[in-house]
């Protein structure tokens, strides 16, 4: 002897964020395109012109001794050298 039985089936909906972790993803997605405006920005204005270049040298205790910088970029070492 068999039975049939009637079988329903509901569409269950999706699991969704709570409101807090939507708002959240917003703000931090709209704060992610102001920054990347902002940082095209800064990236398009002209550099400041500066007439001379600007060198830095150290060999004091802890520094890189005898590393030589230009506008502050690292340009080399100057092997043996303690002073300028």
């Amino acid at each position: 002897m068999s039975s049939l039985k009637e079988l329903r089936w509901e569409h269950a909906p999706s699991p969704r964020a709570s409101d807090g972790r939507l708002m959240l993803a917003m703000l931090l997605h709209g704060a992610s395109g102001l920054l990347s405006r902002l940082a095209a920005a800064l990236a398009s204005e002209p550099a400041v012109a500066r007439s001379d270049p600007r060198f830095e040298f150290h060999a004091e205790a802890g520094a890189p001794e005898g590393a030589l910088y230009v506008d502050g970029q690292l340009v080399g070492w100057l092997p043996g050298v303690s002073r300028l």
